[in-house]
């Protein structure tokens, strides 16, 4: 039986198995990519680099993903989804891995960019995926559902790897993360239903202004991550120069992705029905928390009540970016994921080049300032285009979220209304 009649996409309720498994999956994928963040300062010792040297281990995997999403997506796009979803976790694995044995600082580096090539088709890959487990009045909840993933990877991934870091060594904390990626692993093949290919993931799939849409969406994303890891890649120094002692910052870690789950939620229960506000809300949180931040620095207390307002708008930003790609049209649900992830690495690795040139030049004091202007650059562009950003939901033909292809087999198609009605299916013999 073909795999497009094996599944047919339902509410979230209905396709709850594989929305847990790609949630579990990108909890992995962030802490992986997240975790040098925390440990930066230990590393930098035993490898024998400065801080601002090691925050490039966040820039070549982030620049790994910008390069190569698009095209591997491109690539890969008639192989089945499932499988190709393990092969990531398996490269995932065998990453960390080997960042747990880098005997210097090449091998290290090495290893983080062959995480970033597992990065680059994962994310790509996961967020075509959420969008065809469920119909497309669905979609905002369940792409906030498995960007749940990514906050927890904040909440509880990156914070307790640091823990386990500060305790037991930065090589342990790569360690066990391999373990549990190679775990990961099994539930999703356990829960996590086939879904049909990606057909012909390219991005000339919609009408030029679909097209405009998508791009301006991309580059608010771009512009508000560029801002956001300007300074996040180097909290633990801001934290240390604040007076927190190195065993406090994985604590520290731990209740800024608590409250980055309340953006998540946020975005959640609004996506659907005011995507807007949910978008502008989160913005003006994230650049009134970096300021903040800046202005308290150095004084401890000041920085961490700066860090909620910050933590909790960020939390919501891949959940609002996704839903608004997706709901753009102007490409295939994977050549979507695959530009979203391409220009939110952009945004990562060259934060993390940005803030390093800050810390080596202005200072450390000027980080948060800076990344505040760049946050505040993007919350102007969502301002602007209204048409990319919209008030409501606008209708999202299923025939785009989920397409029929000729080697898959029989697949449903219709339409949905802009306020979530029913969908009107057939079936295609």
């Amino acid at each position: 039986m073909p795999v497009a009649q094996a599944y047919r996409p339902g509410t979230v309720r209905e396709a709850t198995g594989g929305i847990v498994a790609l949630t579990v999956a990108t909890f992995l994928a962030v802490t992986t990519e997240m975790l040098p963040v925390g440990l930066l300062p230990a590393i930098g010792r035993e490898i024998g680099v400065s801080d601002s040297v090691t925050g490039l281990l966040v820039t070549v995997y982030a620049f790994m993903v910008a390069v190569l999403a698009v095209p591997l997506t491109v690539w890969t796009s008639r192989l089945p989804r499932k499988g190709l979803l393990e092969s990531t976790l398996v490269a995932y694995t065998l990453s960390n891995v080997v960042v747990a044995v880098a005997p210097n600082f090449a091998v290290l580096a090495a290893g983080r960019a062959f995480g970033g090539i597992a990065h680059a088709l994962f994310f790509s890959v996961s967020i075509g995926y959420a969008s065809r487990l469920v119909r497309p009045e669905h979609t905002g909840r369940a792409l906030a559902l498995v960007t749940a993933g990514a906050a927890a990877g904040f909440v509880l991934g990156v914070p307790l790897s640091t823990s386990l870091g500060t305790a037991l060594g930065w090589r342990a904390a790569f360690g066990v993360l391999a373990a549990v990626c190679a775990v990961t692993l099994g539930v999703v093949a356990l829960l996590l239903p086939a879904v049909p290919g990606g057909g012909s993931a390219h991005l000339g799939e919609g009408a030029g202004a679909r097209r405009v849409r998508l791009g301006v969406v991309s580059t608010a994303n771009t512009v508000v991550y560029l801002g956001h890891f300007t300074v996040y890649t180097f909290v633990s120094v801001l934290l240390l120069a604040g007076g927190l002692p190195e065993a406090g910052v994985g604590p520290v870690l731990l209740g800024m992705g608590a409250v980055g789950m309340l953006g998540t939620w946020f975005a959640a229960v609004t996506l659907d029905r005011r995507p807007r506000a949910a978008v502008l809300t989160l913005l003006v949180a994230v650049t009134a928390g970096l300021i903040a931040v800046g202005l308290a620095f150095p004084a401890l207390p000041g920085m961490l009540l700066a860090a909620v307002l910050w933590g909790a708008g960020f939390g919501g930003m891949a959940s609002v970016f996704q839903t608004a790609a997706i709901r753009a049209r102007g490409a295939s649900p994977e050549a979507t994921g695959a530009l979203i992830n391409a220009t939110a690495n952009i945004g990562i690795g060259a934060g993390a080049a940005i803030g390093a040139g800050v810390l080596g030049g202005p200072g450390l004091g000027v980080l948060p300032f800076v990344g505040a202007a760049l946050v505040l650059a993007g919350l102007v562009i969502v301002l602007a285009a209204r048409r990319s950003f919209p008030s409501r939901p606008q209708a999202v033909p299923a025939r785009y979220v989920r397409p029929w292809s000729s080697r898959e087999g029989t697949y449903r198609t219709g339409s949905v209304s802009a306020r979530g009605g029913g969908t009107r299916a057939r079936r295609r013999r």
